[in-house]
């Protein structure tokens, strides 16, 4: 059974709200062809995204985690439909959004789809006030009919994200990170969707703020039955947010599990490295072993397996054959050393 097949989270047996299947993204970043043709260079292709499946139920937070460059944001804009993609499908509530027919799929539940970006310092407009911000998708959509009802919603979506109505009237550089995040949060919320895509919504930010912005985010899926897409290179933010975590590694999952289950019982490598190098803050006396060597470059990957240059356990086979996921209990796992039992 290849990784495409599997089912990957919880969300089988749950109300399936959003389904990844064999998701493929490249870019050609070669140099211009008359360079390439003088130089006697071949194509230069980035596989970003090279195969990747995932299930999310309604109400659930699929994470994605893994270190910079491993293809977590692009598999966010992906999803949202800010890239398309090479291959592969995305289903929302059972609707193709993701094919080259599905534009007008895409634009019936756009509405029900919304991202927060990393940089609250970029992602919101300097020269627009914070009521123009957050009204802006009421406006668009045409949610609400008389300019007074939309400036009372703009003062219930502050409220909710812990702000004040009256800071409607002023500009993004009057707020700190945390609050220029609120105001984004309370930007997505303004069209009442039912997905958020949070791409690294906390990375910016210190860390106290870091958790009141996830304590609210948190208390919001609750409230609004939301579900989350969460993309991290923080697993101690993932812990505690989480359903599903999913481990990618060069545009590949190489392990998805339960958070209890993948933080618990690790069974890849990579998940073991990444989850010993977390900080023994509790002062245990466990083993502090940091993530060894360099991702490689995405236009030149590895043969087999594209972990094996940095893997303990790598033998040949390793080095020739690129792993498919199976089934391990709870987890999902693609990993030779695993399905051959030199990794307990």
């Amino acid at each position: 059974m290849t990784e495409a097949a599997q089912v990957p989270t919880e969300a089988a047996g749950a109300d399936l709200l959003l389904r990844a299947h064999d998701l493929k993204r490249y870019f050609d970043v070669s140099p211009p062809f008359l360079n390439r043709v003088i130089e006697r260079l071949p194509r230069a292709i980035v596989k970003a995204v090279d195969g990747v499946s995932f299930d999310i139920g309604r109400g659930e937070t699929f994470s994605l985690v893994g270190e910079s460059g491993c293809g977590k944001s692009t598999v966010a804009r992906l999803v949202v439909g800010l890239y398309q993609p090479t291959a592969g499908g995305i289903t929302f509530d059972g609707i193709d959004v993701a094919g080259q027919t599905a534009a007008e799929a895409r634009q019936n539940v756009q509405s029900r789809m919304q991202m927060i970006f990393q940089d609250p310092y970029a992602s919101l407009n300097p020269r627009w006030r914070v009521a123009n911000i957050v009204a802006e998708p009421i406006r668009a959509r045409g949610l609400l009919p008389s300019n007074r009802e939309v400036k009372a919603r703009v003062g219930e979506l502050l409220t909710q994200v812990g702000l004040s109505p009256a800071d409607s009237e002023k500009y993004p550089h009057e707020f700190s990170g945390g609050q220029r995040q609120r105001i984004s949060i309370a930007r997505a919320l303004a069209g009442s969707p039912d997905f958020l895509v949070c791409d690294e919504p906390t990375s910016a930010l210190d860390v106290s703020v870091q958790a009141q912005i996830l304590n609210l985010m948190k208390e919001l899926q609750r409230q609004y039955h939301l579900t989350y897409l969460f993309i991290s290179h923080d697993l101690a933010v993932v812990y505690h947010v989480s359903t599903t975590v999913g481990v990618m590694y060069l545009g590949r999952l190489v392990e998805w599990a339960p958070t209890q289950t993948l933080f618990n019982q690790p069974r890849h490598p990579y998940t073991r490295m990444l989850l010993d190098a977390i900080p023994d803050l509790e002062m245990t006396g466990r083993q502090r072993i940091p993530v060894a060597g360099e991702v490689p470059s995405p236009i030149n990957p590895p043969s087999g397996c594209p972990f094996h240059p940095r893997c303990p356990h790598a033998d040949d086979r390793c080095r020739a054959e690129m792993p498919t996921a199976h089934a391990t209990g709870d987890s999902h796992v693609a990993c030779h050393a695993v399905d051959d039992g030199r990794l307990s």
